[in-house]
Order: C-alpha cells, then sequence, then structure tokens
C-alpha cells in the first residue's frame, strides 16, 4: 500500500470541517476524498467491545443505505468503527477513516486494520488527519480527532456506548457544531446502552432503520419516490378517495361518502388497491 500522503490547502479542508469552532491547522489525506455537494456525510461511532446486537444492527442500518448518495465516516477503530467501515465496503458506500494516528504505514493505528484502510483506498475512500504523517497514536489523538469526524459530517449515528466513552465525547461535539445526533436504542440489560439511552433522553433522534437516517439526512427514499409515482395522474374518483381518507375509514362509510354506485366503488376500491395506494385492514381502508 503506497503512502501518497498529500498535505490539503486551507481552502480545500471540507466545507462542514471549516464551519466548526475549532478546525485543524493542518490536514493531510491519502485516497480521494467524495464530492460534498453530492454526498450526505454519516459518521457512524460506537463501542469497541460491542455486542451481537449492535454488530448487527449496525449492518443492517448501513446495508440499507446502499445506492444513496451518502458516505460513511468513522475512525478506523477496533469496534464499530470496524463494522461501519467494512459493511459500507461491501454494500458500494464510499467511506472515510480518521485514525488517531497519523497516515504514513508505519504508524497507521490500529495497525491490525491496515488492511481495511488498504480495502478503503482501493474503493475511492479516503484517511484523513489533522497529525503529522508519522505521528504515533497517543491517549489524548483519539478525543481530538473525534471533532474531525463529527465536524466533517452532517449527522453521528451512535451505535452502542457505555456512559463514560470517546464515543459519546463525539457525539457531545456533534451536538455543539448543530450536527443531529442519532442512536440505535438497545436492551435496558446491557451497558453497552447506556450512552444511546442518555442521549435519547437529551433528544437525540431514535434510529431503527435505514429510513430514519434517511429523513434525518432529509434524503428521498425509493419508496417514497415510488409513492409519489403512484400517485400521479389520478382519475377524478381516485381523487376523491384519497382526499376522503385523511383519516381511515370503514369501507360502508367511505363508499357511502363517494356517492357513487356500490358496485363502481368496490371496483374503484379494488383497483386502487391493486395499484398499492390503499389497503384493507380490520374492517377499515387506509392510505399506503
Amino acid at each position: 500500500m503506497e503512502n501518497n500522503i498529500q498535505k490539503l490547502n486551507p481552502r480545500e479542508f471540507p466545507e462542514l470541517l471549516k464551519e466548526i469552532t475549532d478546525p485543524p491547522k493542518q490536514l493531510f489525506i491519502r485516497g480521494t476524498f467524495p464530492n460534498e455537494k453530492e454526498n450526505k456525510f454519516l459518521c457512524v461511532v460506537g463501542s469497541r467491545k460491542y455486542t451481537p446486537y449492535g454488530k448487527e444492527a449496525c449492518r443492517k442500518i448501513i446495508e440499507g443505505l446502499a445506492g444513496y448518495p451518502i458516505v460513511i465516516v468513522s475512525g478506523l477503530a477496533i469496534g464499530i468503527d470496524s463494522v461501519a467501515h467494512k459493511t459500507a465496503l461491501e454494500v458500494g458506500l464510499k467511506t472515510i477513516a480518521v485514525p488517531g494516528s497519523g497516515l504514513d504505514d508505519s504508524v497507521l493505528y490500529p495497525s491490525m486494520n491496515k488492511i481495511l484502510a488498504k480495502n478503503i483506498l482501493e474503493k475511492n475512500g479516503a484517511l484523513i488527519s489533522e497529525f503529522e504523517p508519522t505521528f504515533k497514536a497517543t491517549p489524548w489523538s483519539f478525543p481530538q480527532r473525534n471533532r474531525i469526524m463529527a465536524g466533517m459530517s452532517n449527522a453521528v449515528l451512535v451505535i452502542e456506548a457505555e456512559k463514560i466513552s470517546g464515543t459519546l465525547i463525539t457525539s457531545r461535539l456533534a451536538t455543539e457544531y448543530n450536527r443531529d445526533v442519532l442512536t440505535i436504542p438497545g436492551s435496558i440489560f446491557s451497558k453497552n446502552s447506556e450512552g444511546p439511552h442518555m442521549l435519547l433522553r437529551t433528544g437525540a433522534t431514535p434510529i431503527t432503520c435505514a429510513g430514519d437516517v434517511l429523513i434525518a439526512l432529509n434524503i428521498e427514499s425509493e419508496q417514497n419516490k415510488n409513492k409519489k409515482t403512484l400517485f400521479e395522474n389520478l382519475s377524478k374518483d381516485e381523487i376523491a378517495v384519497i382526499n376522503l381518507l385523511k383519516e381511515p375509514l370503514i369501507k360502508d362509510e367511505l363508499i357511502r361518502n363517494l356517492n357513487i354506485p356500490i358496485s363502481s366503488a368496490n371496483i374503484l376500491l379494488s383497483t386502487m388497491e391493486l395499484k398499492g395506494l390503499i389497503s384493507e385492514r380490520m374492517g377499515k381502508i387506509f392510505l399506503v
């Protein structure tokens, strides 16, 4: 893996990173920084000692983001960081790693993730650090690099964290930088859920599926796009049904309000259900 480390001109710093109160004085990069105008940047952080639930949740959320203009940002660390980077690569999302060390192979931390770093670069991702290329990671360099991760991202997603952890430093910085903080609720019996549940109490957005992330990042999902297409070119009677179903209605009540022959109303409703515009559950008609 060739080093090819470049020092960015301050004008080339990520735009979001320029906005924070304590931007880096210098920034080094290996690889290709994704286009900021075309992508949203999601920082994914979590426990180094994740549970099977945390790993599965991380994978499920990121897999659901495949195909959308989203870049996954994380810290190359052992644990949820690695799961986030690897899953992003598996599903074709670009990813950026911000290690707590310099970017030279001789010091890249953790050394066991050098292959992961190589894969990130091969898939047109990037490694970024404010530290000199041969700087060795220290205990204080990790909290310091966390502001780079939070600062360059549109939102921070926390997946498992104890009450006192580096992960929560990143979420606190995200709040200070006016970034959205997202988190996945966990088991009440797990220490790793203490951090997320504390964040929820202080206003973080709960995330239970990839769609929740898309909403938080203000990205329209394919499902919503398809729904919009479905609701185009409706007939006069179909529009009448849509207008009546602002609240679910009992089928008989809906048919009475339509003011058309019962046989025609039944055919209309059956057609609309086949189109995926409405559904019938427990005797009531709902808009899809």
